[in-house]
């Protein structure tokens, strides 16, 4: 790509956003909703210049989402029914059966920041699971 095709898209570019900031200021106010298609332009103009097609496909970005909830869901029911809930002492209760190597207890609970931060000190292995409300 030469170096005037480089210079003429970033040109082009802040153009398009300098003009669009005033019009998507309009259309909020007369509660027009541009949301949709504004990137739709957008993306359709950077394909024009560049040449660069950038597919937006909000339904595939969703049933992605969607699965990985359903994902973490699973996990989340696997831990409840395999593991026990120490709840805020998961600290206290990871320590005792990490000295005590005859334990073969699997737990999960909560701990805070700076628990966790000296747990990792000591040399105990964490996994932090993002919990996903059943209800969601």
């Amino acid at each position: 790509m030469s170096i005037l095709r480089l210079i003429l898209i970033i040109v082009f570019l802040a153009l398009i956003i300098f003009i669009s900031i005033p019009i998507q200021f309009f259309c909020n106010v007369i509660g027009f909703k541009v949301k949709k298609l504004y990137p739709l332009l957008f993306y359709r103009m950077i394909k024009i210049i560049t040449g660069i097609n950038i597919n937006f496909d909000s339904t595939k970005l969703n049933k992605n989402l969607a699965s990985e909830k359903e994902n973490l869901l699973k996990l989340r029911k696997f831990i409840e029914k395999n593991f026990e809930y120490v709840g805020k002492d998961f600290s206290k209760k990871v320590r005792e059966i990490y000295y005590d190597k005859k334990s073969k207890k699997t737990i999960y609970g909560t701990t805070t920041k700076k628990e966790r931060e000296d747990l990792i000190e000591e040399g105990i292995d964490l996994i932090s699971v993002p919990w996903i409300e059943k209800d969601n």
